[in-house]
């Protein structure tokens, strides 16, 4: 691997007779990781049914590393399904640390493409509202296909700046994450591009916007809101110093322990600028260290009252009237399941989160749950609805099996199928796992899989 020489220098210096074991570690094959969607599986049923040789990751719950060179999971329709989340292992460190609980207020700040929103919106189990931003207009999209294919249901994706972001939320998050932009430098085995665009002017211009986006995110934690803060490099300019810079602007700020299992090891005080003791209750993940890429993170407290921004709660907009088709359409198709907090944007219906603040104004992808579209005289599911369902909510379904043929590959190639019976809305499964819907009509199964998605064929 060709690392940039101001880089090896950098780091020949810095970790003195570590540095040649670091470097080594570029010689290595980077490991590869998957981590499952308790919202859909448990880690017990996943490991009797998966199809993958697998290996327990130490330090994240729920993850896997997977052999890269013998499985592809992306392209199994387990993927599809949202079983899984396909992540580097040492991401999967980070959004523990935050570890919000069912109920509360929680912030990515910066969530693309959706590996620690999609961790984050698990451990919530579906409870409290999550807001996941991204300030990039086209990997906002990733984003919301990725928490669309997890079956998540009280996330609100919004494209905005953090400070834009700030001024709306002042004192509202219970818990924020802030995975910031960086140079990349713990991605190099991963990413070439990573090094392509690696430069000391880039790691200082990333710290200089780190500082930015931590400024945001303080003024948008409550008094008692925790803020984790991650990056994917090394350099000390984006990491120790970012937090120590932090921590003098905001003494109402403290550092909390994370702690430090299998390989993973504390931040380096002797690498800022005030040799502050306190940053060893930072982590950092080092490839020559454990299996998995670099990633430093800190986790702190914001303690004190800031004043907070009001943030009204957003009130559904729709009549009982309007919603007759959608009500038809769950006598027909659904069971035991019921939807709340009805919103309606451009004849698109969701189903927001308890609590959910209020957005107008700001440039939202997806609230909470859509469930689909109001038409003339009728209503049609949204792919959304079908991936947050399970096949006991339905009345009817087409089962395909992984494993007995490739039918489920036809599915997501958009076909249709040809069937006997005639019974409108079919939530299309495989293994009992939900895909996407179908219509069926007249002994013909029309294919409703999104064709965004599809297989090319």
């Amino acid at each position: 691997m060709n690392l940039p020489s101001d880089f090896i220098h950098k780091f020949q210096q810095y970790l003195q007779d570590e540095a040649d074991a670091f470097f080594a570690s570029y010689q290595v094959s980077r490991k590869s990781g998957l981590r499952i969607n308790p919202l859909k599986i448990t880690a017990d049923e996943w490991e009797r049914i998966s199809p993958f040789k697998l290996e327990k990751i130490p330090f994240a719950q729920n993850g896997y590393y997977y052999q890269a060179d013998q499985d592809q999971p992306g392209k199994h329709p387990f993927h599809a399904a949202g079983l899984y989340y396909i992540q580097e292992p040492s991401a999967m460190f980070v959004a523990e640390q935050l570890a919000p609980s069912s109920g509360e207020k929680v912030l990515d700040l910066c969530a693309a493409p959706g590996g620690k929103t999609t961790q984050l919106a698990a451990m919530m189990n579906g409870r409290g509202v999550l807001v996941a931003n991204e300030i990039n207009s086209k990997r906002v999209k990733a984003l919301s296909e990725n928490i669309e294919r997890l079956g998540i249901t009280n996330a609100i994706v919004i494209n905005e700046t953090p400070e834009r972001l700030a001024e709306r939320f002042q004192g509202y998050f219970d818990k924020i994450l802030v995975d910031a932009p960086c140079s990349g430098e713990g991605m190099f085995r991963k990413d070439e591009e990573a090094i392509l665009h690696w430069s000391e002017d880039k790691v200082l211009a990333c710290a200089k916007e780190q500082k930015n986006i931590l400024d945001a995110a303080y003024l948008m934690a409550k008094p008692g809101g925790i803020i984790v803060y991650s990056t994917c490099t090394f350099s000390p300019e984006e990491n120790e110093q970012t937090i120590e810079a932090f921590l003098m602007k905001y003494p109402d700020v403290e550092l909390l322990p994370i702690a430090k299992i299998d390989g993973i090891e504390s931040g380096r005080p002797e690498w800022s600028l005030t040799k502050n003791y306190e940053l060893e209750k930072t982590a950092r993940l080092w490839p020559h260290k454990m299996s998995g890429e670099g990633h430093f993170v800190a986790k702190m407290r914001k303690t004190e009252d800031t004043g907070s921004s009001n943030t009204n709660l957003k009130i559904p907009n729709i009549s009982k009237a309007q919603l007759k088709d959608f009500q038809s359409f769950l006598a027909e198709t659904i069971k035991g399941k019921t939807f709340r907090n009805f919103y309606l944007f451009n004849q698109q219906l969701y189903s927001l989160p308890d609590d959910c603040p209020n957005f107008q104004g700001l440039r939202v992808l997806r609230a909470g749950l859509h469930l689909g579209e109001l038409k003339k005289n009728r209503f049609e599911p949204n792919h959304s609805l079908a991936l947050a369902l399970t096949k006991d909510d339905v009345l009817h379904t087409y089962p395909l099996s992984s494993t007995e043929d490739e039918r489920w590959l036809q599915y997501l190639k958009g076909e249709t199928f040809t069937t006997s019976e005639d019974r409108g809305w079919i939530l299309v499964t495989i293994d009992g796992f939900p895909l996407g819907w179908g219509k069926e009509a007249k002994g013909i199964l029309k294919n409703f899989y999104p064709k965004g998605l599809r297989i090319k064929v």
